[in-house]
């Protein structure tokens, strides 16, 4: 191993076709948009420099404000949903269905390989009001509650978006929580019990302070997935009603191609990244902190 490290034609050989397409597929994408974002226009029209309006603009635009409350709000909820439940099911399958939950573990995960725009319709028609009342409003009925229109409003339509992406993803952040608390030696368990711990205790002396590492990296994982979304929100209410339920994501995609505002949504682009590494950077650092004084 170390002549072949030691030999730069075989590094290149190795590592060149990988580097070749990074680079194409993600670095020059990249900087390609940080330049969009001195400038305004699209291919079609031309571009005209405008240096840092673009990015004054951000601080004026209250509907940039409006998608980073909304963004912020999301991942913040998504993320405690999608953890505390994958949590949650993994504590399911390691103590109590044991080695009978992989029936289980495969039927939890299979909403993760859903489409998403099936997955949005179905529950465009689970909460729906008319021309036929779904099943969520038929059971609101049945409990002497009157049907609620959940996409007319913003905050009802934040909900059904939230449930959703909760439902789609809860399997994969059980399975990835499940790895690592299969990972805690069975003779822990054993030691703890014997000197009486069993149930919450048990959770919360052994397997969770245990668990640390790979509950933050489910986090971190999380929240970059949160901040970023996209899909399921344009399948299910395309932003609306009026722009109460649009992310910057969202934003940005109207913006550049909607409007034809390249620069500017780069620019939202530049926005949403710098809040992606700040709260990745945020985390990381907690995560070092509360582990070295575990």
């Amino acid at each position: 191993m170390n002549r072949v490290l030691g030999d730069w034609r075989a590094v290149t050989t190795l590592l060149g076709p990988a580097l070749l397409v990074y680079t194409l597929v993600m670095l020059v994408p990249i900087f390609w948009s940080l330049g969009y974002t001195v400038f305004e226009g699209n291919p079609i029209i031309g571009f005209t420099y405008v240096g840092w309006d673009n990015i004054a603009a951000l601080f004026t635009d209250p509907k940039v404000a409006d998608a980073l409350v909304f963004t912020i709000k999301y991942a913040v909820v998504l993320t405690i949903g999608q953890v505390l439940v994958g949590y949650l099911l993994s504590l399911l399958y390691v103590f109590w269905l044991k080695k009978a939950s992989g029936l289980i573990r495969t039927l939890v995960f299979f909403p993760v390989v859903l489409p998403t725009v099936a997955v949005a319709l179905l529950f465009q028609a689970l909460f729906a009001i008319a021309p036929q009342i779904g099943p969520v409003n038929s059971l609101l009925n049945l409990v002497g509650i009157d049907s609620i229109d959940w996409f007319a409003s913003g905050a009802t339509a934040f909900w059904v978006i939230v449930i959703m992406d909760i439902w789609r993803s809860m399997g994969f952040y059980a399975v990835l929580l499940y790895a690592g608390l299969v990972d805690i030696p069975e003779e822990l368990f054993e030691s703890a019990r014997i000197d009486g711990a069993s149930g919450w205790r048990l959770v919360r002396h052994i397997v969770i302070p245990l668990s640390l590492p790979v509950l933050f990296s489910s986090i971190i994982f999380s929240i970059n997935g949160t901040l970023k979304v996209f899909d399921s929100v344009l399948a299910l209410t395309n932003g609306g009603p009026g722009n109460t339920t649009t992310p910057l994501t969202l934003y940005m995609y109207q913006t550049s191609f909607t409007y034809g505002e390249y620069g500017y949504g780069s620019s939202i682009a530049l926005l949403l990244t710098i809040l992606c590494l700040l709260v990745t950077l945020f985390i990381f650092r907690s995560s070092r902190r509360d582990l070295t004084k575990g």
